[in-house]
């Protein structure tokens, strides 16, 4: 598994003599493309109104986070540049590789849409994830694999909020409301943001 790792990076990774152009897109969607994530649900819970898919995310991206670094402490893996594998065009930390933090929210965030929003939404998002992925990997600090294993904790974080939200959902949606609606109160009654 670890020969294939090598040998996928060794074909997706950045070469001296890849265009410019094509790095820049790849530093866009390894350090600017997340930041789509607040703003999204941002506009899903005030002016759409998706609160069900907002909390629904937020509860998948909670899962994702703390299992990725649960399994970044028990399965430590270095990253490329560590090992002295490829190209590293941009900076990082020397920390766990295994899985991909950026891809766990990038993949957690579009499944969610696939799973509870709208088809033609989570498809759009999936593709930015798997740009989220393809460019962190491009850009030397992951292993395709951190991307694989990022993916499947997505996957097992939706999963798990679709069974938590099948217990206690529809209660933690109403009481949550019930404080957006005191809270936002003014904005709403000036009709800046949805009941």
């Amino acid at each position: 598994m670890e020969n294939f790792n090598y040998q996928l990076l060794m074909i997706m990774n950045v070469t001296p003599d890849s265009p410019l152009w094509v790095i820049e897109l790849a530093m866009f969607l390894a350090k600017q493309a997340i930041n789509i994530i607040p703003v999204v649900l941002l506009i899903a819970w005030l002016w759409v109104p998706r609160r069900e898919l907002v909390i629904k995310t937020l509860l998948a991206l909670v899962f994702g986070v703390i299992l990725a670094k649960t399994l970044g402490t028990i399965f430590p893996h270095v990253r490329p540049f560590i090992q002295g594998a490829g190209y590293q065009l941009l900076g990082h930390a020397n920390t766990p590789s295994f899985p991909s933090n950026h891809g766990t929210g990038a993949f957690t965030f579009a499944l969610a849409f696939l799973l509870w929003g709208r088809l033609s939404l989570g498809m759009f998002f999936m593709a930015w994830a798997l740009g989220i992925a393809w460019s962190r990997v491009y850009l030397g600090v992951h292993w395709p694999m951190d991307m694989a294993g990022a993916f499947m904790v997505a996957l097992i974080s939706c999963f798990l909020t679709q069974w938590i939200w099948s217990l206690w959902g529809r209660s933690f949606l109403a009481n949550s409301e019930k404080i957006y609606h005191r809270v936002f109160i003014l904005p709403i009654k000036k009709s800046w943001v949805k009941y």
